[in-house]
């Protein structure tokens, strides 16, 4: 795992082995336009890194929690950009422990979606390339993000993101504000109040309270308006 940022475990645990691929595999190397980092780094600390240098390109990546390893699994993205658009390929290590390097377009990444997540890879380094720019226009716009994201998202209570993934057609949270599922609860699970697209813990909700309020928000949304509401959270343990 890396920060956990989209992970939610069940009640009864995880039966296994967790490594986290976080601080201690975060390690960053600059040479003018090119980046080469370790998967653990956060990406909030490798946006600092990046505007410092003034290259543009990840300014929507600024306020993503979590690692770039798991930015990179899911092809991240926030405010018009993904990682896709500034990855120029990867190292990965596969279930035989051998390390395989695939290049953007053998990376398959899609809308929350890669061949990392297919295959059952971990990402170990990662190689992005960006355009010099003008320093303070590009942390005008880190600064900007970070204060819609701050105004308009629940940060202030525990979640795992946003929930779902966002439907062709559609906004995810738009549809379940619509089917009158905004602050509804299971237990101390809710639908955020701020923001529909999140569910948050108000204060002891297990993981059983937020599985149930993710089936009840998809049941209510396909019968309202005939649309399938995937999990954009990635659910694991014991059942």
């Amino acid at each position: 795992m890396g920060n956990g940022s989209n992970l939610l475990v069940r009640d009864k645990g995880f039966r296994g082995v967790v490594i986290k691929i976080a601080e201690n595999f975060s390690d960053v190397r600059v040479e003018n336009t090119k980046i080469k980092a370790q998967a653990g780094i956060l990406l909030s600390r490798l946006s600092k890194i990046i505007m410092k240098k003034s290259l543009e390109g990840f300014e929507f990546a600024s306020g993503i929690p979590g690692t770039l390893g798991g930015a990179v699994a899911m092809n991240a993205g926030a405010y018009g950009g993904e990682m896709k658009d500034v990855l120029v390929g990867c190292s990965v290590i596969n279930e035989k422990g051998e390390v395989i390097y695939l290049n953007n377009d053998e990376l398959e990444l899609g809308y929350r979606r890669s061949i990392i997540q297919d295959k059952g890879y971990v990402v170990l380094e990662v190689d992005m390339k960006f355009k010099k720019g003008d320093y303070d226009k590009i942390k005008s716009i880190n600064d900007d993000l970070t204060q819609r994201r701050t105004s308009k998202q629940p940060l202030h209570l525990p979640s795992a993101g946003s929930t779902f993934k966002r439907p062709v057609g559609y906004y995810a949270g738009k549809l379940i504000q619509d089917a009158g599922l905004k602050g509804v609860r299971i237990g101390d699970a809710q639908v955020s109040d701020l923001h529909s697209g999140f569910i948050v813990n108000v204060g002891n909700a297990t993981a059983e309270d937020v599985i149930n309020l993710i089936r009840l928000v998809q049941k209510v949304v396909r019968d309202r308006f005939d649309v399938e509401l995937e999990t954009e959270v990635k659910i694991i343990g014991e059942e």
